[in-house]
């Protein structure tokens, strides 16, 4: 049934693996909403760096990237993704970076607010995310991968 769902929905099974700190994920991407951010990202797999807590965002952690063009515009974008939501900012206003939200959110920098492409939904275990994005606050970056499943 889940299976089926999860076709319903157009995102198939799971399509990514995320790994925060030893702690497992498992991601959809968002094919329909962002077809380009998705396909661009296919292409960094497997992508591995470290995860920090943001500063102005609210509940969420951040992997910075600098002046990095991924060569996409926006699809999909939001200030307000919800628990489990992963968005890109394309660079621009602020620099590149993947936002990991784990609870209330408003997507900002020292800029003010901006909106990244919603591309990848975890859509299981979000009090799990909530814990390991409040750990990421208190003590600290930790590592990430994201790999196919």
């Amino acid at each position: 049934m889940l299976l089926r769902s999860r076709q319903a929905r157009g995102t198939g099974v799971t399509d990514i693996i995320i790994d925060i700190g030893g702690e497992i994920f498992r991601a959809d991407f968002e094919e329909a909403a962002a077809p380009i951010t998705c396909a661009r990202f296919r292409k960094l797999l497997p992508y591995d760096d470290r995860i920090i807590h943001v500063r102005w965002s609210g509940e969420a952690c951040w992997i910075p990237m600098g002046e990095r063009d991924l060569s996409i515009g926006f699809e999909n974008a939001t200030s307000y993704p919800a628990p489990g939501q992963i968005i890109v900012y394309p660079g621009g206003v602020s620099e590149t970076e993947i936002l990991v939200a784990y609870g209330p959110c408003c997507f900002a920098s020292k800029a003010g607010q901006l909106a990244g492409n919603h591309f990848l939904t975890i859509r299981e275990d979000l009090d799990r995310l909530a814990k390991v994005g409040r750990a990421v606050l208190w003590e600290g970056a930790k590592a990430i991968v994201f790999r196919s499943a």
